[in-house]
C-alpha cells in the first residue's frame, strides 16, 4: 500500500469535519439541539418524527461535544446538548450552563475498529493484534485523541491493549468521529476507529473488531436541558426517551442504559 503524506490526511479532515462544525439557527419557537456528531443518522430520524408528530421545528446542530461544548460555554443559544461523553457534560454542569435536574444518561455505545466492508473480521481487538502491520503504512482515522469522546476512548484502548506505542505517528485525528469514518469509507485510510452506530450508517466500511468494554472508560451519552433553554426542550427531551425513540437508537446500534 503506497504511504500517504499527513498533509493530504489533514487537508481531507478539515474538509470533511467542517461539514458538522457551524451551528444551525432554530426558529424563534423552534428548538436547537446541539448533538455529538455520532447520533446523526438515529437523531434525524427521531427529530423527523417529533416534528411530524407534533408540528413543533427542531434544528440539530452536530460536531464533536468538544466543540459543541466549548461554543455553550461562549453563549451559543442551544436548547439541549447530547454528547458523546459524560466529562464535557460534567464541565457543562460545573460552568451552571445545564440544568442538571434534567440530565439523563440516554445510551451507550460500544467501540469498533473498522476497514474495509470486504475486510475478515477478528472478534475482539487484543494486545496480540499487529495492528501496525495491518495498516501496511498507511494510517489509522481517529477523531481527536485529546479532546473529542471517540478519540480519547479509542486512545485509551490502544494505550491499554499495548498497541498506542507502535502506530501513534501514523494517526489521521479529524475534528469529529464521522469525519475519521468518511476518510475509511472514501479510501483515504486503511483502518480506523469510530463507534459501532458510525460503522451502521456507512456500507463502505466493516467492523474489523471489537475493543474490549473493559479498555476504555463506558461510553455514556448524556443529554440535558441547557440553563437557558425554550420551555418546547422539555417536550423534546421527554420525546428522546419514548419507546419510539429509543427503538430507533437500538435499531441504530445505541444501546440504552438502565435508568
Amino acid at each position: 500500500m503506497a504511504r500517504h503524506s499527513p498533509r493530504r490526511f489533514l487537508v481531507a479532515a478539515l474538509v470533511l469535519g467542517a461539514c458538522f462544525l457551524a451551528p444551525l439557527r432554530a426558529g424563534a419557537d423552534g428548538v436547537l439541539v446541539f448533538a455529538a456528531a455520532s447520533l446523526k443518522t438515529a437523531l434525524d430520524e427521531v427529530s423527523t418524527a417529533y416534528q411530524r408528530e407534533t408540528g413543533n421545528d427542531v434544528t440539530i446542530s452536530y460536531a464533536a461535544s468538544s466543540v459543541l461544548a466549548r461554543q455553550l460555554q461562549q453563549g451559543a443559544p442551544a436548547d439541549l446538548f447530547m454528547s458523546a461523553n459524560e466529562d464535557w457534560m460534567d464541565v457543562l454542569q460545573q460552568d451552571g450552563v445545564i440544568k442538571p435536574e434534567t440530565r439523563v444518561a440516554l445510551l451507550g455505545n460500544r467501540l469498533v475498529l473498522i476497514g474495509a466492508a470486504a475486510q475478515t473480521p477478528i472478534g475482539e481487538v487484543s494486545a496480540t493484534y499487529d495492528l501496525a502491520e495491518q495498516l501496511e503504512g498507511g494510517f489509522l482515522a481517529m477523531a481527536l485523541v485529546d479532546a473529542v469522546p471517540a478519540g480519547i476512548y479509542g486512545k485509551a484502548a490502544l494505550q491499554n491493549l499495548g498497541l498506542w506505542g507502535a502506530v501513534q505517528h501514523q494517526i489521521a485525528q479529524t475534528d469529529n468521529v464521522r469525519a475519521a469514518l468518511a476518510l475509511v469509507a472514501t479510501g483515504a485510510a486503511p483502518m480506523g476507529i469510530v463507534y459501532r452506530t458510525d460503522a451502521q450508517a456507512d456500507a463502505r466500511v466493516g467492523i474489523v473488531g471489537r475493543f474490549p468494554e473493559d479498555s476504555h472508560p463506558p461510553i455514556i451519552y448524556p443529554v440535558a436541558e441547557t440553563s437557558f433553554a425554550k420551555p418546547e426542550a422539555q417536550d423534546f427531551l421527554t420525546f428522546l426517551q419514548s419507546e419510539f425513540a429509543s427503538d430507533v437508537f437500538e435499531g441504530q446500534g445505541f444501546s440504552l442504559p438502565e435508568r
